[in-house]
């Protein structure tokens, strides 16, 4: 994409990102989710985002809204809001789509889209994954992809405070 007013076009809503995964699921095409908050976008972030763009056609971020964020990390976060994260996700290459929850979890927005492939970065066990039940359930994969130790949102936020 080498048109930056598209960018905006690819942040869209729960039922589009449905519409827009039935429609691309017509092609033969498959479709890769992964979430997460995506607050201070570092190298981790790529790497992960790449990770899961590898494993299909079509990747959708799902991305925790402001409320979601500040009950899961904090009064502090997010540092950047929806908007601008969304925006930021949006204008990378390998995205595909982003999509805002409100929930703790994606997992209505899971249920909705019912990707191929569930990507979850970290340290988690498929049974601690949202939605990894419903997706292997419907045919798909869940994959869990390593983080790229050192690379952390809290770690540059720690380090910017001790400066």
């Amino acid at each position: 994409m080498n048109r930056a007013d598209l960018i905006p076009q690819k942040i869209i809503i729960a039922a589009q990102a449905a519409q827009v995964a039935a429609q691309w699921r017509v092609l033969g095409k498959k479709i890769v989710f992964t979430n997460g908050v995506f607050d201070i976008l570092h190298q981790g972030h790529i790497f992960s985002l790449s990770q899961a763009a590898k494993e299909g056609d079509y990747l959708i971020v799902g991305l925790n809204a402001d409320a979601s964020v500040k009950r899961l990390k904090g009064e502090s976060r997010p540092v950047n809001n929806q908007e601008s994260r969304a925006l930021v996700l949006a204008s990378l290459l390998m995205v595909d789509a982003v999509v805002l929850f409100e929930e703790d979890t994606p997992l209505e927005l899971i249920k909705a889209i019912m990707p191929d492939v569930l990507v979850k970065g970290g340290d988690y066990t498929v049974d601690q994954i949202a939605g990894a039940k419903e997706v292997m359930s419907n045919g798909g994969r869940v994959i869990i992809n390593p983080i790229l130790e050192g690379f952390s949102t809290t770690s540059i936020i720690e380090q910017m405070k001790s400066r």
